[in-house]
């Protein structure tokens, strides 16, 4: 009787008591002890209101129904379909939606229903992996912001292949907890794509010039990633360099040459296929002759042979000067130390000449003395 005067009465009150009155018809059909034949009445009123001609009164069903498992699926599923304002707290909250149907939410419609769902306090890689692929970038940056999500390493890869470009997307990964280096690196690599075109890039340089300045930067962005990976980490972001291209002699003398030792004996185990016990042993030791014979077998230009030796040397120095070296590597004290020092002593060998190798590390050097001063600065400030 009592739901039979709720309707009664619902077709003559005013919208904002409607509403008002339907919220309270739902919460009393989650929370109260109703008996059957209540609960059967409740049930076909909550239905019926999924006709009601006022968006208030359904929006206010649906934010009344949305966070409860016991709320009754057809109404749910009607809300869903209804206008975004009703559907969104639905597609956020609800734990009465199939992980399936969810997909097709986001299959079948824009947003903002797709990154509603993607706020979902928990998502499943079935979830992801629709929103990854069929999601807007705004999507799929609320997905990344998202801890709930079982987003795996292979869904993140594909998220950066599709909206990696995008500054948003790009922001929200790099914050992302747990993140794999080697993504990271994905992301270095397609900005870098990104500024070769870029008009301020281009201004005066010929195409290959302005290749080549990216490829620096983003080999030096890679080295300044791989600073603070773990060995695991520094292992994944080889392989990913080398399946990707970018392993190159430029990026493995840059590493050496700033005492990131770690990922120049990573790249060297992996392009030789030597044990790390015996690259390791063959670095340590000074050697200038199984040095180039493993520089050799890594496939690694002969010219550039004289220049790791010299770099391998200098670095052993700093070892036995400064034990703990290996723990300020990347910084920019060390790396000004060892540049300067591995500059000096390969223009000092006979026979070398201003080729470009020279050239090259005078760059390094370079952009080395511009970070120290920088650190010098905070350093400085900071006192």
């Amino acid at each position: 009787m009592i739901v039979e005067q709720f309707l009664r009465w619902m077709a003559d009150a005013p919208d904002d008591r409607r509403a008002e009155a339907t919220s309270a018809l739902a919460r009393a059909y989650l929370y109260s002890d109703l008996s059957e034949d209540e609960r059967e009445a409740a049930d076909a009123a909550l239905t019926l209101l999924l006709d009601d001609p006022c968006v208030s009164v359904r929006r206010a069903l649906a934010e009344a129904l949305a966070r409860s498992g016991d709320a009754p699926r057809e109404v749910v599923l009607a809300l869903a379909g209804d206008l975004p304002q009703i559907a969104l707290p639905i597609l956020r909250h609800s734990p009465v939606l199939l992980d399936a149907e969810l997909v097709e939410f986001v299959e079948g419609y824009t947003d903002p229903l797709p990154r509603t769902i993607a706020e979902r306090s928990e998502l499943s890689e079935p979830v992801c992996r629709a929103l990854v692929t069929l999601g807007s970038a705004s999507a799929c940056a609320v997905l990344l912001a998202n801890e709930g999500a079982d987003l795996t390493p292979t869904l993140l890869v594909a998220l950066v292949e599709r909206h990696g470009r995008e500054p948003a997307v790009r922001e929200a990964l790099l914050q992302r907890d747990g993140v794999p280096i080697e993504i990271r690196q994905m992301l270095l690599k397609q900005v870098g794509d990104l500024l070769s075109d870029h008009p301020l890039v281009r201004r005066g340089l010929n195409e290959a010039r302005a290749r080549a300045v990216v490829n620096e930067a983003r080999e030096r962005a890679t080295v300044s990633l791989a600073n603070g990976a773990a060995p695991h980490e520094t292992e994944s972001l080889v392989e990913h360099l080398l399946q990707s291209g970018q392993l190159t002699a430029g990026l493995m003398l840059r590493a050496v040459c700033t005492g990131n030792a770690v990922l120049f004996e990573a790249a060297l185990v992996r392009l030789s296929g030597l044990s790390r016990k015996r690259v390791a042993a063959v670095l340590s030791g000074g050697r200038s002759l199984p040095l180039r014979a493993l520089l050799g077998r890594a496939g690694l230009p002969s010219r550039t042979h004289s220049l790791f030796c010299v770099a391998v040397s200098v670095w052993r120095d700093l070892l036995s000067a400064t034990p703990n070296a290996p723990a300020l590597a990347g910084s920019a004290r060390v790396s000004r130390l060892l540049i300067g020092e591995v500059l000096a002593r390969y223009q000092e060998q006979d026979g070398v000449e201003a080729d470009d190798l020279v050239v090259m590390l005078r760059r390094f050097s370079a952009e080395i003395a511009r970070d120290a001063a920088r650190a010098y600065r905070d350093r400085t400030l900071a006192a």
